[in-house]
């Protein structure tokens, strides 16, 4: 009897898709409100994913979902960030 393994999913702040989370990245807010990007998807904190797509991350730049989200104030190094990971893969 095979069981197949489940996929964890989560769901695009920016698009609002739900895609498995090797899909996504994670931008993480410590308890300090230090916001930095989550490579492991393990560091404690508030979190918040973003789809691995350069349109994605320009819409969350422009509608400032990520800030609301993570309720914090985000830089936009932190964008250019997420762009040179993204046209990196």
């Amino acid at each position: 009897m095979s069981t197949r393994k489940k996929i964890p999913l989560r769901k695009c702040v920016s698009t609002g898709e739900m895609k498995p989370k090797k899909e996504m990245i994670r931008i993480v807010r410590s308890k300090e409100g230090e916001v930095s990007i989550d490579p492991t998807g393990k560091k404690s904190g508030r979190g918040a994913y973003l789809s691995k797509d350069k349109d994605a991350i320009l819409n969350a730049k422009k509608k400032n979902t990520l800030a609301n989200h993570l309720q914090a104030k985000i830089d936009d190094s932190l964008y250019e960030e997420l762009l040179q990971l993204v046209e990196k893969e």
